[in-house]
């Protein structure tokens, strides 16, 4: 009986030192793959975030487009105004060149050599 008791507290005693062994092993060989699981997964958020900002700037571009279509019918108007006004300008310096430049009068006649009449 006293082997057997010795036997159970050598068993109790060494029952924690080999639980930890057992977790330390454990430990040791799963810790590499972790690392790189948590290393994958950062590279991952870090590609995620830059894409969710993009798609973010993509969001405020085109919102920012919709809301500008009265700028670009504001453009477009004063556009058609400012070629109205230039073919004005172009017409009435036409007109006035026109004006300008002297024309021969088909009323002025030449003058005559004096007539002999007796």
């Amino acid at each position: 009986m006293s082997d057997k008791f010795t036997e159970s507290m050598y068993v109790l005693a060494n029952e924690p030192s080999v639980a930890l062994y057992r977790l330390q092993e454990h430990v040791r060989r799963s810790l590499p793959e972790l690392v790189q699981h948590k290393t994958d997964m950062q590279s991952w958020e870090e590609q995620s975030q830059g894409a969710i900002y993009s798609v973010e700037y993509a969001c405020s571009a085109v919102k920012s487009m919709t809301n500008s279509s009265l700028y670009f019918k504001n453009i477009d108007s004063l556009l058609r105004q400012a070629i109205g006004i230039k073919e004005q300008i172009s017409n009435s310096q036409g007109r006035s060149l026109h004006d300008v430049t002297p024309t021969p009068s088909p009323l002025v006649s030449a003058p005559h050599a004096p007539s002999t009449s007796s």
